[in-house]
């Protein structure tokens, strides 16, 4: 089943190949009808147009190419996500352990005198942290394709390994999705609600969410050759995020060495971004929100651009050395 997928991938970017060379082969015809009819004069001219043209045309089709392996590439992890019930019930039981187990039990315990709503703070946290968690383990599904060879034959196919990359994160992110949904419910079922404009807002910026856990996880993708490993790799990576980044335990007051940790892990900032727009205008916005949020947003860019980059990197270096 996967080496089909992935032929079709292929397929697809060749038919796409072989319409820009029919547009470009009509292109230079119409170009050169057009130099013999006007004569010397303008054949310069014509000869300058077409070449513009052509790269042109060329480059919409590269574009397109790249945009259509992208979009095959993450409908591929949607259909193998309703194909197996299992990781999807596993997105939806994941926010019950998590934020109604843990949550609930420091809901009743540590919730009074922190001049916030505790359970809106954890709710925000957990969402983010499910965006961040789902991704990231989802991506080590590459792993298990180099098994089959459906990794190796999507990058034999003429589209960039970026493509292939971010195509994988989108397809994960459609699991973190379900397992916010979950963690909503698990939120309503505690009593916990947000405005339909603060909902909004978290959709908004769950793309850039899930891209940053993702691209982070690829750094690990890129030189582990075990899924499970892989698999244990990401959750070490992971786990320690959820309780040192904010995400349920508040870290205002963080000092020494897990005041450093705190502010060196990607999802703190990630948490923090979603908190200062979801508080904005709010008294408590001062006691929950750690930085400004453009300090948020260039420090999470930053980190994905590089971690995608160097994960990139390590994932196609690591095709040719197989």
């Amino acid at each position: 089943m996967t080496t089909i997928e992935a032929t079709a991938i292929a397929t697809a970017a060749a038919r796409v190949q072989g319409a820009t060379s029919r547009t470009t082969t009509e292109a230079t015809a119409k170009a050169a009808g057009a130099s013999v009819s006007t004569g010397a004069g303008t054949s310069t001219g014509a000869g300058t147009g077409t070449k513009t043209e052509q790269a042109l045309v060329r480059r919409q089709s590269r574009v397109w190419r790249e945009v259509n392996a992208t979009i095959t590439i993450l409908m591929r992890d949607v259909v193998l996500s309703f194909k197996s019930p299992s990781s999807l019930i596993m997105s939806l039981v994941m926010p019950i352990m998590m934020m109604g187990m843990i949550g609930g039990n420091l809901m009743q315990n540590m919730a009074g005198g922190l001049g916030f709503d505790f359970g809106t703070f954890m709710l925000i946290g957990m969402l983010v942290n499910m965006l961040f968690m789902v991704t990231a383990t989802g991506m080590t599904s590459l792993v298990e394709d180099e098994r089959t060879d459906f990794t190796q034959e999507m990058r034999v196919s003429p589209v960039s390994r970026y493509s292939i990359v971010v195509g994988k994160i989108l397809g994960s992110s459609f699991g973190a999705i379900v397992s916010m949904l979950g963690t909503v419910i698990v939120g309503l079922i505690m009593g916990i609600t947000l405005s339909l404009g603060q909902w909004a807002i978290i959709l908004l910026l769950s793309p850039f969410i899930c891209l940053s856990g993702g691209a982070l996880a690829m750094i690990l993708i890129g030189v582990i050759k075990s899924a499970r490993t892989a698999n244990l790799a990401v959750m070490l990576i992971v786990m320690p995020q959820m309780f040192l980044s904010g995400a349920i335990i508040p870290i205002a007051q963080s000092s020494g060495v897990l005041f450093y940790v705190s502010r060196a892990l990607p999802m703190t900032y990630c948490i923090d971004l979603v908190r200062a727009v979801v508080y904005a205008g709010t008294p408590e916005y001062a006691g929950v929100v750690l930085f400004n949020p453009a300090v948020s947003i260039l420090v999470i860019a930053a980190i994905t651009v590089v971690c995608l980059i160097l994960g990139t990197f390590l994932f196609a270096r690591s095709g040719k050395n197989r």
